[in-house]
């Protein structure tokens, strides 16, 4: 016995991930306003939206019941799909700056994804309302292309991640890769008719992936105009190298604040008073750094920030 919510046909999986998305959104939102010129975040509030309506039209769509022709209702669930599937392009094109993919952002996704839903799921499929043998030559063109979308992002990510494939950023690539894979059978699973709760489950883990490394690029992208506003560095270590290296050892605020003082000569107790914290706190904040930054001493740790050679993903 499915569980579905009440008086409707939407599954309580799909109704969950309705609530959290929505929590989200206002979140969201309201950290966009707070600060407008966060293209990053405007970009993923924009994918989160559009995932949110697809859960809800995919919960709630077609269903007799509802004031509204069901033919209608599948135009419209079947377009959220699409809709969603095609943004996926174009947020990573954007979010990870994937330049290998703006010409099919530009011509590959309205020709191959929109094209085919429009002539297939909307104009065939009023007219002759048999949606069964509209979806599956519907489906064809944009399931074959998304294949080929896909080893072009993986390639694209690949190439994107290349100058850091033996330090942390791996791990980021690999998630990435995940986040991608759930997308592409997307447009194959409206014509296999898995199910709501694998369509839903299938659309927003991928989704979840997106969003945990969106909050670790965006915790990146803050600690990198930390240091550009303050301009952080040492001696006369180039600043841009200095906080590229901060950024890729993921050095947090407050080890910065104790490498700064460490390079002027100060012993771990001059540190606790000049930051009224205790000295076994430095040690362990010191330990930290030594452990990110894989080194010793105190000679090593600073010879290591001021020559290692990062770039600023």
């Amino acid at each position: 016995m499915p569980m579905l919510i009440p008086g409707t046909k939407m599954h309580i999986v799909t109704f969950s991930f309705i609530m959290l998305e929505f929590c989200m959104f206002i979140w969201q939102m309201a950290r966009y306003f707070y600060r407008l010129r966060d293209k990053h975040r405007g970009w993923y509030i924009l994918l989160l939206l559009l995932l949110l309506l697809y859960n809800i039209t995919n919960g709630f769509f077609p269903d007799p019941n509802i004031p509204l022709p069901v033919k209608t209702q599948n135009i419209i669930a079947y377009g959220m799909a699409f809709l969603m599937v095609s943004y996926f392009p174009f947020y990573f094109y954007k979010e990870f700056d994937l330049t290998a993919l703006r010409n099919h952002v530009l011509y590959g996704v309205p020709i191959f994804l929109i094209l085919p839903y429009i002539i297939f799921f909307v104009i065939m499929y009023s007219i002759n309302g048999e949606l069964k043998r509209d979806m599956g030559y519907g489906v064809i063109l944009p399931f074959a292309y998304s294949l080929v979308l896909l080893w072009i992002v993986l390639s694209a990510i690949r190439k994107r991640y290349q100058q850091n494939r033996d330090d942390h950023f791996y791990a980021e690539e690999i998630s990435v890769y995940f986040a991608v894979l759930p997308w592409v059978p997307m447009t194959l699973f409206a014509w296999l008719e898995v199910g709501q709760v694998v369509e839903t489950l299938c659309a927003n883990l991928g989704f979840l992936i997106i969003t945990i490394i969106f909050f670790i690029k965006s915790a990146r992208r803050a600690m990198q105009e930390y240091l550009e506003e303050n301009a952080i560095t040492i001696g006369e270590t180039n600043p841009y190298q200095f906080q590229a290296n901060c950024l890729h050892f993921d050095l947090t605020r407050t080890e910065i604040l104790i490498i700064q003082y460490i390079y002027k000569g100060k012993s771990n107790k001059e540190i606790a008073d000049l930051m009224s914290i205790s000295e076994n706190t430095v040690k362990k904040h010191l330990q930290n750094v030594y452990r990110k930054v894989n080194v010793k001493s105190r000679a090593a740790l600073i010879y290591t920030l001021q020559n290692h050679h990062s770039t600023m993903l």
